[in-house]
């Protein structure tokens, strides 16, 4: 029987319940009467009175209600609840399925599974090399189990090459092997696709340069262990944006976006790693040798078109090639450099398809005789290294509320988040946009006093918002608002220091949690113009950020991209003026930044660079050289900061080598602000717990690799060397 607050009650004799209810009614303030009013108005709105909905709603009434018994009574049920989590904890930590991360370890031991070690934060776990280590050692020796384990230990997609199949051989009379010719067939288009990828098959000769130092790769006792540290997210019946008649882009937003691969789960140990079965980018040629596994249901396949709500795939007696076709998108230009169309017309009846450039191609005979717009919805996958940013991914709730909020949903319960908007002005609340879809509305925000309100995407979605303007932020004393797993175009987010009508905004602290707010060179994505407020970004990808010196704000496992190191990332609404306390953790910082005080700068990159005229001194500067924390991150030479701490580059080194490269900074592509592989060790390495400095601390990289590394001696064949390289 669960001891909660309301069963524990109502073993109570109804005589004292009766007196308790009566005590509570004489205590209801105005306050609390027309919040119990407010809750009336919804329950009386709700035209099913059974239904789960309107039995919270009564139930929220009836704590309005409730007299000091009630209340103590709920006091000890949470204590109670408190006991009953933990006793079914501590069941649960007995089993590596169900137990908690810090027991991981000490199962571990149990079997013999030595040197495992827990990181918090991290997005992968250690639990399946435990719970798989019986497994391992049966099948000890193999490329299979290695593969396995490469997975398990490392939480990324994994294949194994024994690179002695792929030597070139002298053939043998008495047991050919053709497959291992010294020359290679220039037709055989799909041996061609995958030259220098962990599945090229052609043969090679020896090579016998060390493989662990990553060296060489082609000799008899070598191993390659190939790791993909991009991963593929989706998104579900997105809206694609038409960039012109008959033409659209997978990308809401009208950028080219390169799709990837969904991978195939194994069936079996024993089968090796295929292109289908990791987060590759997909190209033309493999997604048109190959439509059927990577174009169909979107529960399984990577890319699904629906056009007016109908399905775009095969009917009775029909193939996908005979309805879709895979082609080079690509811009057409006149003299002038003006794009005036696309590449390949779409043949009659086919759909055309560019998994490279992310674009869609519909045939004449398709298209509407009118300018009505036509709703073409896709779901595809894209290629990033974390969850940051506006995605489907789960995304951390962590607002706190005294009590059940009111929940509105955009579109099932109000058309626009306005509306949402409008029926919170009073009590604060969520506006949740149910589904991955693109809104084009600019809000007009104002938070009530002492309350919250939340704009976030449900679970399973994303929801995007076009700004016409700039999405203006006021409120009340005390008041605060959340932006939770949007991706935010179109205008800057901006906190005035005053309301349209010249009152002071109350506004204390701005959250921004698993947000993108599409970064633009040269146009700051944030304006914080009121003091004495804070703003928190977390897991998020911004802009430029100006706010007021008397702010304060706290930027942790993001980026922050002015668009170039010589753009200003952070400064005051006038760039030559400090601005705000800035916080920085396990963050990436892309431009110049001039603040009031570094408070913290942990775990961080400061990419940034300074121009002969821009005026600027340095290119990271505190005002306050006093007051501050730098430590264990990357500072541009020439910064006037306080006394760093195990900070590079170092003084005396060469800082021409000593320096922060990425795989790219644009936006949008899948190794945005990715370290790249050449990066200097002191900087892949260089963070307080040997992680990597910047953004992407919390991938723990470095410990992923060393961890393998550890365990290969054990189920490595005797006589074999492995190496680790990285697909991605």
């Amino acid at each position: 029987m669960p001891f909660d607050s309301k069963t524990i009650y109502e073993l109570l004799p109804s005589w004292y319940r009766m007196r308790d209810a009566d005590a509570g009614n004489s205590m209801v303030t105005p306050e609390v009467l027309l919040r119990i009013q407010e809750l009336q108005q919804q329950l009386n709105a709700i035209h099913d009175q059974n239904s789960p909905e309107a039995a919270d709603l009564q139930e929220r009434i009836d704590e309005q209600r409730r007299g000091p018994l009630k209340a103590l009574l709920a006091i000890v049920a949470e204590q109670v609840a408190v006991l009953e989590e933990n006793l079914a904890q501590l069941y649960d930590d007995q089993f590596i399925e169900t137990c908690a991360e810090w027991v991981v370890p000490y199962i571990g031991d149990l079997v013999g599974t030595s040197g495992i070690f827990t990181f918090p934060g991290a997005p992968f776990s250690q639990r399946s090399q435990v719970a798989d280590t019986m497994m391992y050692r049966r099948r000890k020796g193999t490329a299979a189990v290695i593969e396995q384990l490469a997975r398990d230990v490392t939480g990324w997609n994994a294949s194994v090459v024994e690179y002695f199949q792929v030597l070139a051989a002298t053939q043998y009379m008495n047991h050919l092997r053709p497959g291992n010719l010294s020359v290679a067939n220039l037709r055989d288009a799909t041996a061609m696709e995958y030259v220098n990828t962990p599945f090229d098959r052609i043969p090679h000769t020896a090579d016998v340069r060390n493989i662990e130092r990553k060296r060489g790769k082609y000799n008899i006792p070598n191993v390659g262990i190939h790791l993909w540290r991009i991963g593929n997210y989706q998104l579900t019946q997105s809206p694609a944006f038409e960039a012109g008649t008959g033409m659209f882009t997978f990308d809401a937003l009208g950028r080219n976006v390169r799709l990837y691969n969904k991978p195939e789960v194994e069936a079996t140990i024993t089968h090796l790693a295929a292109p289908v079965n990791v987060s590759m980018p997909l190209s033309r040629w493999a997604l048109d040798n190959n439509l059927e596994g990577y174009y169909g249901d979107e529960e399984d396949k990577s890319i699904f078109i629906t056009i007016n709500n109908k399905k775009l795939e095969a009917g009775v007696g029909q193939q996908l090639h005979d309805i879709i076709s895979i082609c080079d998108l690509s811009d057409i230009t006149d003299s002038w450099g003006n794009v005036t169309g696309w590449n390949h017309v779409p043949a009659q009846h086919k759909v055309s398809i560019d998994p490279v450039l992310g674009r869609i191609a519909l045939p004449n005979e398709w298209l509407p005789e009118t300018s009505q717009p036509m709703d073409v919805r896709v779901t595809y996958q894209y290629g990033f290294s974390a969850s940051m940013g506006g995605g489907e991914y789960l995304h951390a709730d962590t607002t706190t509320w005294e009590d059940q909020p009111a929940v509105f949903k955009v579109p099932d319960d109000v058309p626009t988040i306005q509306k949402a908007l409008d029926k919170l002005v009073n009590t604060g609340g969520i506006v949740e946009i149910a589904h991955t879809d693109c809104l084009h509305e600019t809000p007009v925000i104002h938070v009530p006093e002492g309350k919250t309100i939340e704009i976030r995407s449900g679970e399973g979605a994303r929801g995007v918002l076009v700004l016409q303007d700039e999405l203006v932020i006021t409120g009340g004393v005390n008041s605060v608002f959340v932006l939770n797993g949007l991706l935010v175009s179109g205008g800057a987010v901006r906190v005035p220091a005053t309301d349209k009508t010249g009152s002071a905004n109350g506004l204390h602290e701005l959250d921004i949690q698993h947000c993108t707010l599409l970064p633009v060179s040269d146009t700051p994505s944030l304006w914080i113009d009121l003091p004495d407020t804070t703003l928190k970004i977390d897991d998020s990808i911004t802009g430029a950020i100006r706010a007021s010196e008397d702010a304060t704000v706290y930027l942790s496992n993001s980026i922050a991209d002015a668009g170039s190191e010589t753009g200003v990332a952070f400064a005051a609404a006038a760039p030559l003026q400090p601005g705000a306390v800035l916080h920085a953790e396990n963050s990436t910082v892309i431009g110049k930044v001039y603040t009031r005080i570094m408070q913290l700068a942990s775990n961080s990159i400061f990419v940034a660079a300074t121009l002969p005229a821009d005026g600027w001194q340095a290119p990271v500067i505190a005002a306050r050289l006093q007051q501050g924390c730098i430590r264990f991150s990357y500072i541009p030479p020439g910064s006037k900061l306080p006394s760093a701490y195990q900070c590079q580059p170092v003084a005396g080194s060469d800082t021409d080598s000593i320096k922060p490269s990425f795989t790219s900074l644009q936006y949008g592509e899948a190794g945005y602000c990715q370290l790249a592989l050449q990066c200097p060790c002191v900087i892949k390495t260089g963070a307080s717990d040997g992680a990597e400095m910047g953004a992407f601390h919390n991938l723990y990289q470095p410990q992923r690799e060393a961890n393998l590394r550890k365990r290969l001696n054990e189920y490595l064949p005797f006589g074999l060397e492995a190496g680790i390289f990285y697909g991605s």
